[in-house]
């Protein structure tokens, strides 16, 4: 299966520009739909999680549409999912934002707030991200082609901080160095909005679409 005829379903939780997403997707060829029917994101290749707002709300919307299980669901069948802004911030174990509150637990960690200085929150602006390498990847095909020091879009007031550094594939400097990408598994996830990252995000989402090309494509006997 080529990348071109993959279908990514962007999930429809009520938070989120989950449109712009789509239209990115769309623009590095890929198929895309925004849903929150299971029978849709069930069928789809790969699965971006949106998100813009609070934690704790986001959290009670999955769980209201049974979006929470479905994900880990997907994930346990190995399609690869990508989480965006606080769409990857829901993968961790819990958040500080609001009182606190149960994440997804995907990636072992919290999410606390940014700790900026005397930056001003959120953090929104172009920020240089630097990619790493862990449990002795060459590289993630999230990131191919991109360089190793590459500026994407932030907007953010809280950031994950991941129980294993293996976890971690990329970090930002706003007052003090944060996470703002990471991969376990199956999924994938980055605090930046590659579809407001110009060239660099078209890359990356690319990328994760060929990611879930592979992943669909049938083994040969």
């Amino acid at each position: 299966m080529s990348a071109t005829s993959v279908e990514i379903a962007v999930v429809d939780y009520g938070m989120g520009n989950r449109r712009s997403v789509e239209k990115a997707l769309e623009h590095v060829g890929a198929r895309a739909l925004v849903s929150s029917e299971h029978a849709a994101l069930r069928a789809a290749d790969g699965l971006v999680i949106p998100g813009v707002g609070a934690f704790p709300r986001a959290m009670e919307r999955l769980r209201e549409l049974g979006l929470d299980e479905l994900l880990l669901e997907r994930l346990r069948e190995g399609v690869p999912v990508l989480g965006v802004c606080l769409g990857m911030q829901l993968a961790f174990d819990s958040s500080t934002e609001l009182g606190g509150a149960a994440g997804l637990g995907i990636v072992p960690g919290e999410v606390r707030k940014l700790e900026s200085g005397e930056l001003k929150l959120p953090h929104i602006g172009w920020n240089e991200v630097s990619f790493t390498e862990a449990r002795g990847r060459v590289g993630s095909p999230l990131i191919a082609e991109l360089p190793s020091r590459c500026a994407f879009y932030h907007v953010h007031s809280f950031a994950a901080v991941p129980a294993d550094t293996q976890d971690v594939l990329g970090t930002a400097e706003y007052g003090a160095r944060f996470v703002t990408a990471v991969q376990r598994g199956s999924f994938y996830g980055v605090q930046f909005h590659p579809e407001k990252s110009s060239a660099a995000g078209l890359r990356l989402l690319g990328n994760f679409a060929r990611i879930c090309a592979v992943a669909a494509a049938p083994v040969a006997p």
